[in-house]
């Protein structure tokens, strides 16, 4: 299976990008870098990519194991290289779980399986990164 997705520039530092699923994002840079703020800067969108892709295997999860979660978050906090090309050499992700009758174990499950087996966007990450996988209950 293949992916294909079209980045288009639409002036200054501003491009748009389609998806698969048909929805499009806009890219840029900070004013600080000549761009005009547009959109969302291109390596904090791979963080987005990671906690995405690990919180959609998650909230499946929970949804088949029955957990009631009020509240579930991803914090993902990397570390940009100082030399060019600056890359993401380690990352920390938080998984944030908020309720009243959390059921700690199967969310760590949930979480492990994400982990270990399922995200793509993970497996990718460790190719070029150290990762600390960090969970944090909240109980109401």
């Amino acid at each position: 299976m293949t992916n294909h997705v079209t980045t288009t520039w639409l002036g200054g530092t501003t491009f748009e990008s389609t998806n698969p699923s048909g929805h499009t994002i806009k890219i840029d840079t900070s004013p600080e870098h000549g761009g005009g703020s547009e959109g969302l800067r291109p390596k904090a969108l791979m963080l987005t990519s990671l906690a995405g892709c690990s919180g959609l295997d998650v909230a499946s999860l929970m949804k088949k194991m029955k957990l009631e979660v009020e509240e579930f978050k991803i914090e993902t906090i990397a570390n940009l290289t100082d030399e060019h090309p600056k890359y993401y050499d380690s990352a920390v992700i938080e998984y944030h779980f908020t309720g009243a009758n959390l059921k700690e174990d199967k969310l760590k499950k949930a979480v492990d399986l994400s982990v270990e087996k399922y995200c793509g966007v993970m497996e990718m990450f460790r190719k070029f990164a150290k990762l600390d996988i960090k969970i944090f209950y909240h109980n109401k």
